[in-house]
């Protein structure tokens, strides 16, 4: 962890000093081409985090992302260390290889400046902006359903020995200060009157006030919390939402896996899932004249069907594979007939608890987008506050259904048959 202390180097990039650094990189001049003098330089960062510039040269171009030592979207008044950098080159250490080339291709760390020198992912776009734009992508969420269960399988008991597993544990223990952002802004403030918060007003005051009075709920969400906390059973991405994933119609891309730690599998499903919920109730307040967005919808809710279908299929898949080498069922111990037909059985239940823990964190993750401190454009970027309120309002009662009714979601079918049943 040495490689994650803070030293007196660290300072704040700009166009002239980055150029300067990767001037001085082997491993990145030849991505570029030509003269440090003709490579272009672009702030593109538009996250809640960090900055993030484009740099391109003569024959190639680079993305480089430079953690800030405070929360970009707040300013220097919340401080933030910015070791979230040697957590999130470390995640892509530990799943590329189980991956490929899901993820972006790292060209350089710098440890004490906190900057990753990585791919840049061109014509990609955000997926997020897609979705609002109604745009449809037909890999996307099988490609991420895959991706979690690869990502997910090879980080836990299934894929690692106990020693590897706990020091990977250990090793992104450290990241705890942006564990601590997940605490409190998906499972604590949007549940009271946090100065944090906000909300479309008043369209949205009596709604909010009702469900800040509902102790089901409440009790349901710091339920998800505890199991945040308290079940590290892989290594996560953290923050796995349609802005963390980057799309082309013939390519997938995940990034931004800053928040990883080992915790819950359903917590990056339900991070997935509840944003592709989010663009599903969003999408009448981007219809045009001549598009009422209702196709779009239908296709949003098969990709949820798709994206769940694809990490069971894959994990099962990895499962029932080789690749099982780890301390959870090992395959030893299991022989043909009766024996064979209880490791099946034991199998499906755990597949059916992640999904379970899928429809919470989604829940929780559709609320926190809603009420707390950081929104999403899917909602923001519609101008009129009354349709605003209408399609969050929508979202909001989807949400508080899973968390608060989930026996009566078994499969995915019953999600989807309840969400054209929610207020548009």
């Amino acid at each position: 962890m040495n490689s994650a202390i803070k030293t007196p180097v660290y300072r704040i990039l700009d166009s002239h000093s980055l150029v300067s650094l990767l001037d001085g990189l082997d491993a990145v001049r030849p991505q570029l081409g030509g003269r440090m003098e003709e490579w272009n330089v672009r702030e593109v960062g538009d996250g809640n985090l960090n900055q993030v510039f484009i740099v391109e040269g003569p024959t190639g171009s680079v993305c480089v992302k430079q953690a800030l030592p405070y929360v970009r979207a707040a300013g220097p008044s919340w401080p933030m260390p910015p070791e979230r950098a040697f957590f999130e080159r470390s995640y892509y250490q530990w799943v590329a290889p189980h991956v490929g080339a899901a993820v972006p291709r790292v060209h350089h760390y710098d440890p004490e400046l906190f900057c990753i020198v990585m791919e840049r992912l061109s014509p990609h776009i955000i997926l997020r902006q897609g979705l609002i734009a109604g745009r449809r992508y037909p890999l996307v969420a099988r490609d991420v359903g895959a991706f979690i269960a690869r990502a997910c399988f090879f980080t836990s008991d299934f894929g690692l020995p106990l020693e590897r597993k706990m020091r990977g544990v250990a090793q992104f223990a450290g990241n705890t200060p942006l564990m601590r952002i997940t605490v409190d802004l998906v499972f604590a403030d949007p549940y009271v009157a946090s100065p944090r918060n906000r909300h479309t007003s008043p369209q949205l005051d009596e709604i909010v006030a009702d469900l800040r009075r509902d102790g089901p709920l409440k009790v349901a969400a710091c339920r998800f919390g505890r199991k945040f906390l308290n079940e590290p059973q892989a290594l996560l991405h953290g923050d796995l939402h349609s802005g963390s994933v980057m799309v082309t119609a013939e390519d997938s891309r995940v990034i931004d896996p800053e928040f990883a730690f080992f915790g819950p599998i359903g917590f990056d499903l339900g991070a997935f899932l509840g944003n592709l919920l989010l663009s599903w109730y969003s999408q009448p307040g981007h219809a045009t004249a001549g598009d009422d967005r209702c196709a779009h919808q239908a296709w949003i809710l098969d990709q949820a069907d798709a994206f769940w279908q694809a990490f069971r299929e894959t994990f099962l898949a990895l499962w029932n594979s080789g690749a099982a080498a780890g301390d959870a069922f090992p395959p030893a111990l299991f022989g043909a007939g009766e024996e064979a037909a209880a490791l099946e059985a034991a199998r499906s239940a755990f597949v059916d608890e992640m999904f379970a823990d899928m429809l919470g964190y989604a829940a929780c993750k559709m609320i926190r987008r809603i009420l707390g401190f950081a929104h999403v454009l899917d909602f923001d970027g519609i101008a009129d506050a009354g349709r605003r309120a209408q399609c969050e309002s929508g979202a909001l009662a989807m949400a508080r259904l899973l968390l608060t009714q989930p026996r009566q979601f078994s499969a995915m079918r019953d999600v989807l048959d309840a969400v054209p049943r929610q207020a548009r």
